[in-house]
């Protein structure tokens, strides 16, 4: 680990095998970072794919699990306004039988 001193403070950096070096003192740079990304994925596209899956695999699930939840409350809410406004309908027509 090696620490990168700036005017904002003391950073650490960690330098990941296969990771293009920090240049000329920043932290993170969009372009190599990038090109490492392109060249990772023409190299080894087949390895590249299984990475990207495995990792949104856990955000497809949450996803899954949070849609099939708000289907669900979704459902008993119109279950509920289903049987309030048959409520309604039968206090509307016991006060007009009521008056009669």
């Amino acid at each position: 680990m090696t620490l990168l001193f700036g005017t904002t403070g003391c950073f650490p950096s960690f330098q990941l095998a296969g990771f293009p070096e920090y240049n000329s003192g920043k932290m993170f740079d969009i372009k190599s970072w990038a090109e490492y990304i392109v060249e990772w994925a023409a190299k080894d596209p087949y390895g590249f794919l299984t990475t990207v899956i495995l990792a949104l695999t856990p955000l497809f699930l949450a996803s899954a699990v949070l849609s099939w939840k708000l289907a669900k409350m979704i459902e008993a809410r119109e279950r509920e306004q289903k049987k309030k406004q048959k409520r309604q309908e039968n206090i509307a027509k016991a006060k007009r039988i009521k008056k009669d």
